[in-house]
């Protein structure tokens, strides 16, 4: 096995996303429900010659020594020389980038952690899911749930999982036209630490309530970022209007739920054009977890 070719990289919406409280290291406390959605990064993989890890691409804004993808090769590679006492054979990159970044969807997250998952395979490298889990956690909390690869309640500062149901929908999505840095979110003065905790059933009940398009909780982050960053509060406004809109991870991409393709075609249609808007469906697995 020479090469893996399109590798998607998918994009996770939080369903609701609660701060509880912050740890004595200063990372926050949190409780969400993470959905995968069918809007995807795509990733090629070709072994090289020596042991170089390269990004074959340019992504604007990211150097390549600072991609999380080239970082989460270097892990894993320095992990299996550890194991093996060899080092695996280096590999080119490519990326085809279509999740905004900034957007609180996950996408270098993903990138990193389908890195993770298909260099796994193409070195034969034996690591489980949860090692893999392990190994993606310094460089980015929600790596460990795309590795997870399902529909997860999230608690900790997101690693603690547990598989949950959640609506089959598909939803629409606003990006504001601005990227929002999650650590200006998480340091913000505007930000609100004490949301009650709640438990996976309280979740789980308000579904079954048929309450499958009417979002439970909030986005404790959405408050911030819309104060810090007018155009995501005009998105969420001009979003509500078709339901129970609200923003994703720290922002700044907004997202409503709907019954049908049809019915999230029709609200498309209608976005103005200065936003960018897509819509994507709501996944149960990653594409790629069969391959744990």
């Amino acid at each position: 096995m020479q090469s893996l070719k399109n590798c998607p990289a998918p994009a996770k919406l939080n369903l609701f996303l609660h701060v509880t409280g912050r740890r004595p290291d200063g990372y926050h406390l949190l409780q969400t429900v993470f959905q995968i959605i069918d809007r995807s990064d795509m990733l090629h993989f070709t072994l090289r010659g020596d042991h170089a890890l390269r990004r074959v691409n340019e992504v604007p804004g990211v150097p390549e020594e600072q991609d999380l993808i080239i970082r989460a090769a270097k892990l894993l590679q320095a992990e299996v020389q550890r194991r093996t006492g060899s080092l695996p054979p280096g590999v080119d990159i490519e990326i085809e980038k279509i999740l905004p970044m900034g957007g609180g969807v996950g996408g270098g997250s993903s990138d990193a952690a389908t890195t993770l998952m298909v260099l796994n395979k193409l070195w034969q490298a034996g690591l489980g899911r949860q090692e893999l889990m392990d190994l993606g956690l310094p460089l980015g909390a929600d790596i460990p749930f795309f590795i997870f690869g399902e529909t997860a309640f999230a608690e900790g500062v997101g690693e603690a999982l547990q598989p949950v149901a959640a609506p089959e929908c598909w939803y629409v999505v606003l990006e504001p036209g601005v990227a929002v840095p999650t650590a200006k979110i998480f340091t913000s003065e505007y930000l609100t630490r004490d949301t009650p905790a709640v438990i996976m059933a309280d979740f789980s009940r308000h579904l079954q309530q048929g309450n499958k398009l009417r979002g439970f909780g909030k986005n404790d982050l959405q408050q911030v970022a819309t104060r810090l960053f007018p155009p995501v509060a005009e998105a969420v406004e001009w979003l509500g209007a078709y339901g129970d809109a609200r923003m994703t991870g720290s922002g700044a991409c907004v997202f409503c739920a709907f019954e049908s393709e049809e019915q999230a075609d029709a609200v498309l249609e209608k976005v103005p054009p200065a936003w960018s808007a897509w819509k994507a469906k709501a996944l149960s697995r990653h594409p790629l977890a069969g391959m744990l």
